[in-house]
C-alpha cells in the first residue's frame, strides 16, 4: 500500500472546494430547527422541575405530618407513664394501698344473705351480661364475671349492682357511690380515699383506675365495674393484658417501674378497646400492691385525629393519621367511619376489607381493634423502616402513604399517614395539563423537522462513534468510509489515518513493554516489581522466617587479572548462571549477584517450613558448580559462603537506580560467619546449625560475637 501517495491525495482532496452542501450550511438548517427544540427543551425541563417539586411537596407535607403525630403520640404516652408513677409512688397512694388491703382482707369472712346474692346474680344475669354480648356479639355464661372470694361478690353485691343502666349516667353515680353504709373498715377507707381515684379520671382524664393487692385482687376501681373484686391470677380476666401487665409490674418489686400494654378489649367497659398503665404501689421498704390505669381510645384517638381536625392539620378532604399494631389491626380510629359512617363499609369492602368486618365497625362505630390494614407500608414500618409509597389501601384503590415505626416500650405499633393520590397531586395534575397545552403546539411542528435533521446530521456521526468504540475496544485496524464530500468526509479520512498511526505506535509500545518486563524481573522479585509499576516509592517487606546465603569467590580476582576482560566476564556469567540454575533447583531466591560474590535468600517470596534446609543446600551446591567451573576453565576458584536464618527486610534502595537488596540481622550474621575463617568452606550460623544438624555433618570452626555474646560458628563437614 502506498501510503505517502494516499496521504497526499487525502490532502490534495482537502483543498478542493467541494460541489455539496457545506458542514457551515448544514449547520445553519440545523439552528433553525434547534430554536424550536430549544423551546421544547426549556419546557419540559420546567416541567419536570415543576412537576418533580410539587409531588414532592405533597409528600414531604403528608410525611411532616406524620412525623409531628408520631412526635405528639410518643410525649403523650410517656407524660401518661410519668403521671401513673407519680401517683402510685406518693404518700397517699400507700396509705390508700394498706387501708384498702386491710379492708378487703377483712370482708373475706363476710357473707351475702339470699337478698343480696340473688340480686348479685341477678345483675350479672339480666342487666351486665346482655349488654355485653349486645355490644360484642358474643355469648357468655350468667355467672362468668361473678368473684370466687366472699370479698369479692361483697364488693360487687353493695357497689357494682348499682350501675343499673351501664350508661354515661350509671357510671358517674358510681364513681361517687363510695359509702356501702355497712360500717365496715373497707367503706371507710373507700369514703376517705374514693376522691382519689375521682381526680384521676375527672382530672388526669383517665377512662377508669384500679387499685390491686399483691394477691391480685382487684380491691378498689373508680366506677366499680364487674372487675371489682375479681382475681387476676386466677379469676375471668387472668388471660388479659391487664393480667400480664399486673404480673410484670409486681415481679419487678419496684415503685419505680411503669408498664403499658397495648389496647384490648375490656370486658367490664363491654368490650370497649382499652389500653392500661400500671405501676407499683409502695416505697422503699416495698411494695404493697398496684395501680392500673385505664386510657382511654379516645386519649389515643385525640392525638391521632387533632381532635378530629384533619383539615386543620393540612390533611385536606380525605387525609388522616392513624395507628396499626403488630396484629394488623388499628390502634386509632379511622377518619372515614367518624365523617361518613354510612359510606363507611361499602367503601372498606370495596378496597378488600370482608363484610362481617365492615359491618361489625359500622355497628360499634369504631375502627380500633376491628379494621385491618396489610400492604408494603405497614411491611416495611413493622421492620422498622420509614418511607413513602404510592398504592392502595383499606379506603381507597390509590393513597399517598408515609409510614413510620412508633418506638415507645414495647407497643410495636407503626404510624401511617395517607391520603388519597387524586387529592395529593391535584396541583401536580393541573401545572401539567398546563404545560402540555402549552407546548403541544411547538412540538407538533418542530417534530417532522427534528427527525429529519437528526437523521441527516448523525449517520456519518454515528459511524464515526462506532469506529472510535471499537478503537477503544483495541481494534485498531477498523476503517471508516469517507466518501461525503463535507467536513464530514475530512474527519472520516484524519480517524482512518489516526487508526493506522496507533496501530503502528501501539505495536512499538507492545515491544517496548515485553522487553521493560523482562529486565525489571532481572532486577527484582514479581511481587515487588509489580509494586514498583504500580509507582511505590519505597518498597520494603519484613519477612520474619528467612534463611540468607551469602557466598563469596575466592581467587576470582586473582584469576581476572591472567585473562582479558571480556573471558573474565564471560566466566563470571557463566558461573553465575550456574548458581542461578542452583538457586532455582534448591528453590532459594536470588537477591543480586556481586563480582565476588552472590546474595540468595530462602523463603523469602515463596515461605517455606524447610527454608533453613534448602539454604545449607543451595550452599553446599555452589561447590559443586564451582568444581566444575573450575574442571572446565583451568582454575582454582574458592567458594566461602555464610548461612543465617531469622528476620530480614526486603526492598528497593534509590528508586532511580533500581537497586534491589536485602538486609537485617540475618543479612549481617550471614556475611560476618563467612569470615570466621580464612579458609574455604560453607559457614552456619548457631542457629541454622541446631536446625540442621541431625540432617548435614558439622564441625565446629571458631566464634563470632552477636550484640555482645560469642556465638559458635559450624562448618559442613
Amino acid at each position: 500500500m502506498d501510503v505517502d501517495g494516499s496521504h497526499a491525495e487525502r490532502r490534495s482532496r482537502g483543498r478542493r472546494v467541494r460541489p455539496g452542501l457545506s458542514i457551515q450550511s448544514k449547520l445553519l438548517i440545523m439552528l433553525l430547527g434547534v430554536s424550536l427544540v430549544s423551546a421544547l427543551i426549556i419546557g419540559a425541563v420546567g416541567f419536570v422541575n415543576g412537576r418533580s417539586s410539587l409531588h414532592a411537596s405533597s409528600i414531604d407535607q403528608l410525611t411532616t405530618i406524620r412525623e409531628m403525630r408520631t412526635h405528639e403520640m410518643k410525649v403523650a404516652l410517656e407524660d401518661v407513664k410519668r403521671t401513673a408513677s407519680l401517683n402510685s409512688r406518693n404518700l397517699s397512694a400507700q396509705n390508700m394501698s394498706k387501708a384498702l388491703n386491710d379492708g378487703f382482707d377483712q370482708l373475706q369472712g363476710a357473707a351475702l344473705d339470699a337478698t343480696q346474692s340473688a340480686a348479685l346474680d341477678g345483675y350479672h344475669a339480666h342487666t351486665f351480661v346482655p349488654a355485653l354480648e349486645k355490644r360484642t356479639g358474643d355469648a357468655y355464661g350468667e355467672h362468668a364475671f361473678i368473684p370466687e372470694s366472699a370479698a369479692g361478690r361483697w364488693l360487687q353485691a353493695h357497689y357494682t349492682i348499682r350501675n343499673t343502666t351501664l350508661d354515661d349516667a350509671g357510671y358517674e353515680a358510681n364513681l361517687k357511690n363510695d359509702d356501702a353504709g355497712d360500717g365496715s373498715a373497707y367503706s371507710a377507707a373507700a369514703v376517705r380515699y374514693g376522691d382519689y381515684f375521682s381526680r384521676l379520671i375527672n382530672q388526669a382524664g383517665y377512662e377508669d383506675a384500679l387499685l390491686l393487692n399483691l394477691q391480685g385482687d382487684v380491691v378498689f376501681t373508680g366506677y366499680k365495674g364487674v372487675e371489682l373484686g375479681t382475681n387476676l391470677d386466677t379469676g375471668p380476666f387472668r388471660d388479659s393484658k391487664l393480667a400480664d401487665a399486673y404480673r410484670e409490674a409486681i415481679a419487678t418489686n419496684s415503685v419505680d417501674a411503669v408498664v403499658m400494654t397495648d389496647f384490648e378489649r375490656w370486658t367490664p367497659s363491654l368490650g370497649t378497646p382499652s389500653m392500661w398503665i400500671v405501676s407499683p404501689v409502695g416505697n422503699d421498704s416495698g411494695i404493697t400492691g398496684a395501680l392500673a390505669l385505664q386510657v382511654s381510645l379516645s386519649f389515643v384517638n385525640n392525638v391521632m385525629t387533632g381532635q378530629n381536625d384533619w383539615k386543620g392539620q393540612g390533611l385536606g378532604r380525605t387525609g388522616e393519621v392513624y395507628l396499626v399494631g403488630r396484629d394488623g389491626l388499628m390502634r386509632s380510629t379511622s377518619r372515614e367511619i367518624v365523617e361518613h359512617p354510612k359510606q363507611y363499609a361499602q367503601d372498606v369492602v370495596d378496597h378488600g376489607t370482608s363484610p362481617s368486618v365492615a359491618q361489625r365497625a359500622a355497628e360499634v362505630k369504631g375502627t380500633v381493634l376491628i379494621q385491618p390494614i396489610t400492604g408494603d407500608a405497614v411491611t416495611r414500618a413493622q421492620s422498622g423502616r420509614s418511607g413513602t409509597l404510592e398504592g392502595p389501601d383499606y379506603i381507597s384503590g390509590s393513597s399517598v402513604v408515609s409510614y413510620g415505626p412508633l418506638e415507645v416500650d414495647d407497643l410495636d405499633w407503626i404510624v401511617i399517614a395517607r391520603i388519597d393520590s387524586s387529592e395529593a397531586f391535584a396541583p401536580v395534575d393541573d401545572f401539567t395539563r398546563i404545560v402540555l397545552i402549552s407546548l403541544l403546539g411547538i412540538m407538533l411542528v418542530v417534530a417532522l423537522l427534528s427527525l429529519l435533521l437528526a437523521q441527516v446530521f448523525t449517520r456519518p456521526i454515528h459511524r464515526l462513534v462506532g469506529a472510535v468504540h471499537r478503537v477503544a475496544e483495541g481494534d485498531l485496524d477498523v476503517q471508516v468510509p469517507a466518501g461525503s464530500r463535507d467536513e464530514f468526509g475530512d474527519l472520516g479520512s484524519a480517524f482512518n489515518d489516526m487508526a493506522s498511526s496507533l496501530r503502528i505506535k501501539q505495536q512499538l509500545i507492545d515491544d517496548q513493554r515485553a522487553e521493560n518486563e523482562k529486565l525489571l524481573h532481572t532486577l527484582m522479585p514479581q511481587s515487588v516489581a509489580e509494586r514498583y509499576k504500580q509507582g511505590d516509592e519505597a518498597i520494603t517487606e519484613a519477612h520474619d522466617d528467612v534463611s540468607v546465603v551469602f557466598a563469596e569467590l575466592i581467587g576470582f580476582e586473582e584469576h581476572g587479572r591472567t585473562v582479558s576482560a571480556e573471558e573474565e566476564i564471560a566466566q563470571l556469567n557463566a558461573l553465575m548462571r550456574g548458581f542461578d540454575e542452583a538457586a532455582e533447583k534448591a528453590g532459594v531466591e536470588k537477591v543480586r549477584t556481586l563480582h565476588g560474590g552472590y546474595l540468595a535468600s530462602s523463603g523469602l517470596v515463596v515461605p517455606r517450613v524447610d527454608n533453613v534446609r534448602r539454604a545449607v543446600e543451595f550452599a553446599t551446591s555452589l561447590r559443586d558448580v564451582l568444581d566444575r567451573f573450575n574442571a572446565q576453565y583451568g582454575t582454582a576458584i574458592g567458594l566461602r559462603a555464610g548461612v543465617d536464618s531469622g528476620s530480614v527486610t526486603s526492598g528497593l534502595v534509590a528508586r532511580t537506580s533500581l537497586a534491589y537488596d536485602l538486609w537485617g540481622d540475618a543479612v549481617n550474621l550471614a556475611y560476618r560467619v563467612r569470615s570466621v575463617s580464612g579458609d574455604p568452606g560453607i559457614y552456619v550460623s548457631q542457629r541454622v546449625h541446631e536446625r540442621t544438624s541431625e540432617l548435614i555433618d558439622y564441625t565446629e570452626a571458631g566464634t563470632v560475637e552477636v550484640r555482645g555474646k560469642a556465638e559458635t560458628v559450624w562448618k559442613v563437614a
